[in-house]
């Protein structure tokens, strides 16, 4: 991964998206040493994106298996309930 300021991507930029894309190459854009964007091959942003929506499926599907066992356990507040305190 290859580190650029923010003023050389900007003087650079068709240069860079060019290595990022045929030579597969990964650059960090930085302002007074900090990280601030990355431009990377887009098959690694499709990777990531599958992984993260994975990532989310997954945790989506906890939190309803939580759910469910709070259902089972009486774990929960009745609908009437909820509008009374809510003055609905």
């Amino acid at each position: 991964m290859t580190n650029v300021t923010a003023e050389n991507a900007r003087n650079s930029f068709s240069e860079i998206v060019s290595h990022a894309a045929f030579r597969k190459e990964r650059f960090v854009i930085t302002r007074n040493g900090k990280r601030l964007a990355a431009i990377i091959p887009v098959e690694e942003l499709d990777f990531l994106e599958k992984v993260l929506d994975d990532l989310e499926d997954q945790l989506d599907a906890e939190d309803i298996q939580a759910a469910m066992e709070e259902v089972r356990q009486g774990k929960t507040i009745p609908w009437e309930q909820v509008k009374k305190d809510l003055n609905l």
